[in-house]
């Protein structure tokens, strides 16, 4: 039973604003709450913070902010807004598009201005969905540098973080009102905390199996490269209250996980000029399209890989922005060559299929060319000795669906109301990704967290203080 319904309930302990888990939303509702004046807790299942934001590349998408006027880039809430509805083919929730749209500038702006984080404007590239440069992150492009950020600001804000504390129980009223939670220790012991507001900023259910092959058949098979605590507690709990939920076949697929090294590999070595090879020794697709759905189109060649094909200049590039690459390098996932034939034979490709490919995506880029999927070469990224490779596979990442909510983060029942004093964010609300795997814009997944997370903290504590 993961409700517990009483009319009266005495607890351990209380507090205004309550959060389940400290990933970037629930951090970032600590932040907006202590801001409002209301006192927060937030409790993480594991012994130190990092869930699925310390697995990503850190990047919040968001359009018009000062960060992004600096580095000379000339943006707008409405063309982001626009952006999601072109990606989703319009089958994402408008209202919450435009909501997204229009406050992740303003909270990436709090998140620097006010509470000190450093990040920077991606501008070396755009694309996959995003008319302009507008994903926002740290200098070393790494979400455990996001998350270290947000800890240390959440501790100079006062809010207070208690780890090794895994809600089990939500205990509620008659009317669905949230009075606590029942919170589960590694040893076993359990404890109940009362509330005026409860946050939902649990992950999604990627690590749920049945969930994953009842909602997204697609990759029910596919290997799962997320945190463990992806299992769908949040909207578990937020259904049996009657919430609604939506979108749930939507995903976060990989189409760029080492393998076997399980590192992400960063997709700038294929914005930049690189490109994607098979076992056959041939390309089969626009490696600038569909940054998620790439994962399905690879597992579905020989093997259920492809080699991601660049050179010296992407190497480097990767070295000096990500240390995730930097991490593949440092245990030997990519492969080098001075030439493509001694490249075919470190990878064991066919070297006249692999040579007859790159001489034509050669051609097209000397001649600024389109190719048969559509994709555009441009001269000055042409690829030139030495190369390199990496053996990447597709992979599950995290859910896009989930509990739906309103303007304010608060979670809305199957008749259109919200419930009382629950607001949920992160992997446990809806994105606006749309209802499938093809809409997903990169830096939506954080964008959406701290945003709802901004969103749903301010409310919960205007509620409780009111």
């Amino acid at each position: 039973m993961t409700i517990e319904y009483r009319d009266d309930a005495s607890f351990d302990a209380g507090i205004d604003v309550l959060i389940a888990g400290a990933g970037a939303c629930g951090l970032a509702a600590a932040l907006a709450a202590s801001d409002a004046g209301a006192p927060a807790l937030v409790l993480e299942r594991d012994a130190s913070p990092f869930g699925s934001t310390g697995m990503s590349y850190g990047a919040i998408c968001a359009a018009g902010t000062s960060l992004q006027a600096a580095a000379g880039v000339n943006d707008a809430p409405r063309f982001l807004e626009e952006d999601i509805l072109t990606t989703t083919q319009g089958l994402t929730d408008p209202a919450l598009a435009g909501l997204i749209a229009r406050e992740a500038a303003p909270t990436v702006e709090w998140l620097v201005a006010r509470h000190d984080l450093t990040l920077s404007v991606e501008t070396s590239w755009t694309g996959m969905g995003h008319r302009h440069p507008r994903l926002h992150a740290p200098d070393d492009r790494s979400g455990q540098t996001l998350m270290n950020m947000l800890q240390n600001a959440a501790d100079r804000a006062g809010a207070d973080i208690a780890t090794n504390a895994r809600v089990v129980r939500l205990i509620a009223d008659s009317a669905h009102r949230i009075l606590g939670v029942i919170v589960e220790r590694p040893d076993g012991r359990t404890e109940e905390i009362g509330c005026g507001a409860l946050i939902l900023a649990t992950c999604g259910f990627a690590a749920n199996r049945d969930l994953v092959a009842a909602n997204m058949p697609a990759v029910a098979d596919a290997r799962y490269y997320g945190h463990e605590s992806n299992e769908g507690d949040g909207i578990l709990w937020g259904q049996a209250l009657g919430a609604a939920t939506a979108d749930m076949g939507s995903y976060q697929a990989l189409g760029s996980l080492a393998d076997p090294q399980a590192i992400v590999i960063p997709h700038t070595l294929l914005i930049g000029g690189g490109v994607q090879i098979n076992k056959l020794g041939k390309r089969f697709e626009n490696e600038l399209e569909n940054i998620s759905g790439q994962a399905l189109t690879i597992l579905e060649q020989p093997d259920g890989v492809c080699w991601m094909v660049y050179d010296e200049r992407l190497h480097r590039a990767a070295l000096e922005r990500f240390q995730e690459y930097r991490d593949a390098a440092a245990v030997g996932a990519p492969k080098t060559a001075d030439s493509i034939e001694a490249l075919a034979e470190a990878c064991r490709l066919p070297a006249d299929a692999l040579l007859a490919t790159l001489a034509e995506a050669d051609r097209l880029a000397e001649e600024e060319a389109r190719d048969a999927w559509g994709r555009v070469f441009r001269a000055d990224q042409r690829l030139e000795a030495p190369y390199y490779a990496i053996r990447v596979t597709g992979a599950l990442f995290h859910t896009q669906g989930g509990l739906v909510v309103n303007d304010e983060a608060r979670v809305m029942t199957t008749d259109g109301e919200a419930l009382p004093n629950l607001f949920a964010g992160g992997g446990a609300a809806r994105s606006v990704s749309g209802p499938g795997e093809w809409g997903y814009l990169p830096g939506m997944g954080l964008c959406t967290a701290v945003t709802l997370g901004r969103l749903a903290g301010t409310a919960a504590a205007k509620q409780v203080l009111a």
